[in-house]
């Protein structure tokens, strides 16, 4: 028999009654549940280990003199000389312009190039297409950097590089030394960590335009703007949280260090001209006398400071107003 409209509207007033009674019952345990402390446990104890442990340890070592192979140098506390030592220090200063430079090639280029992928991607109509389109591009993400890096090294072989074998056959009868000249090692190196990167910022572009509401294009179009106009009037304005996204996870592109500790050899040549500072914190941790790791941890604090101050500018710019 079927129920009438009033018996099933006081139905379903019951069932929220007691779903808010049950609320109200669990909000009122002070603790909650054990169990559900028992199931966090592992993965916070995790969390708490390999990554709160070390920033705070890292904080604290960046004002002692902590050289690895001295014993007992663990705890010398040296104030701010790290810092003052990092003022002078012309080799990290080099590092630092070399860094910026990386990223002036690999930030806006790469931010350029995701977008025009995203935008043509969502384009194609074939639902098999773009899926194949949407794998092809994100696959390079998928890879280790390590396998990435020494496979663009074998390619810019000056001798038996794919790159310098296709331009001699083009006709090119001295092709540029890609990894051996300083004029050439940063961009070289830039080109792959793009191609290697990329596909991360064009997937995230693609999940915001796939979320658009196509009303807007519809009337733009109606209106008579052209997909040009509509890519600078609609597209791209709604794409600003996006922007913000790949802007602060790419904060960190300056302090590049496996991509030129792979590719180059040895690593940050030739004549420094790929010596980031990541790389050159790296150096003097791991590599460099007795291994100065309270000096690479005051050049890492001062790398995390300036990232923090590089993503607060991003939000503060770019805030996003939500209705």
């Amino acid at each position: 028999m079927a129920l009438s409209r009033a018996d099933r509207t006081q139905g379903r007033a019951a069932t929220l009654r007691a779903f808010v009674a049950e609320v109200g019952g669990i909000r009122q345990q002070r603790w909650g549940n054990g169990w559900g402390y028992a199931f966090v446990a592992p993965a916070l104890l995790a969390y708490l280990t390999f990554n709160v442990w070390p920033m705070f340890r890292g904080f604290a070592m960046a004002f002692t003199d902590y050289r690895f192979l001295i014993p007992n140098s663990e705890w010398s506390f040296n104030g701010l000389d790290n810092f003052v030592e990092m003022a002078s220090d012309e080799t990290f200063w080099h590092s630092f312009v070399v860094s910026l430079k990386f990223t002036a090639m690999t930030l806006p280029t790469g931010i350029v190039a995701a977008l025009v992928a995203a935008i043509l991607i969502s384009r194609v109509s074939h639902r098999r297409a773009a899926a194949f389109y949407r794998w092809i591009v994100y696959l390079p993400v998928t890879m280790p950097v390590a396998v990435v890096m020494l496979m663009w090294r074998q390619m810019y072989h000056r001798d038996l590089g794919y790159l310098n074998l296709l331009l001699r056959w083009l006709g090119v009868a001295n092709p540029p030394n890609w990894l051996g000249s300083a004029d050439w090692v940063l961009p070289s190196i830039a080109a792959a960590e793009l191609w290697r990167t990329f596909g991360f910022a064009t997937l995230l572009f693609l999940i915001g335009i796939y979320g658009m509401n196509r009303e807007l294009f519809e009337a733009a179009a109606i209106d008579g703007a052209s997909g040009w106009q509509q890519v600078l009037s609609l597209t791209i304005p709604l794409l600003k949280p996006i922007f913000v996204l790949i802007l602060v996870l790419s904060a960190g592109v300056a302090s590049a260090t496996e991509q030129m500790l792979l590719i180059t050899n040895p690593p940050g040549s030739p004549e420094n001209a790929a010596l980031t500072t990541g790389l050159y914190l790296f150096m003097q941790a791991f590599q460099f006398g007795d291994m100065r790791l309270g000096y690479a941890a005051a050049m890492s604090l001062v790398l995390g400071l300036l990232h923090i101050a590089l993503a607060s500018l991003v939000f503060v710019t770019m805030r996003t107003e939500r209705d």
